[in-house]
């Protein structure tokens, strides 16, 4: 059972994780990323040390902080547009893929943020996600639950040229 716990935790870098037990939505992120060899810690600390002033001031930062960044929602959405990641929110289930990244507002601007799957319900072909909203992560069927606000398609960092 993974806990919900959005407190500051000192962490490893590159490639930290709060305790396995614990984290916030941002966490499953993270994590799914990292199954696959993508560590966003790393690559977002080191887009936002080049661009510092295009990510938000929310939290009344003057510098980067590797414990934290990555696990902010608003950083995430920046770091995806950024990279060129961004696609259009749509009213359409067949636009959002397996892998697929998606932000809503829960509502009083309070942000969220979920991957989908290659998993549905027996009752439809929609794609179900995974998130955590506060009881540990689930796999359910919530992607017009909420507001969305953004959507994202990020395949990791691009391979650096070969020049031998």
């Amino acid at each position: 059972m993974v806990r919900y716990l959005p407190d500051y935790v000192r962490i490893d870098y590159p490639n930290g994780d709060v305790p396995a037990s614990t984290g916030v939505c941002a966490d499953e992120i993270i994590r799914v990323y990292r199954a696959v060899g993508v560590d966003l810690q790393k690559e977002i600390h080191e887009d936002m040390v080049r661009h510092f002033a295009e990510y938000p001031r929310q939290w009344s930062m003057t510098h980067t902080d590797t414990n934290i960044d990555h696990r902010r929602v608003p950083n995430l959405m920046v770091f995806f547009e950024r990279e060129g990641a961004a696609l259009p929110v749509t009213a359409s289930a067949q636009d959002y893929l397996p892998g697929d990244i998606v932000s809503w507002d829960l509502g009083g601007n309070v942000p969220h943020i979920g991957i989908v799957i290659d998993r549905h319900p027996l009752w439809s072909s929609r794609n179900l996600v995974l998130h955590n909203v506060g009881e540990g992560p689930k796999i359910e069927d919530v992607l017009f639950r909420w507001q969305i606000t953004g959507h994202h398609r990020y395949h990791g960092p691009a391979l650096e040229p070969d020049n031998s």
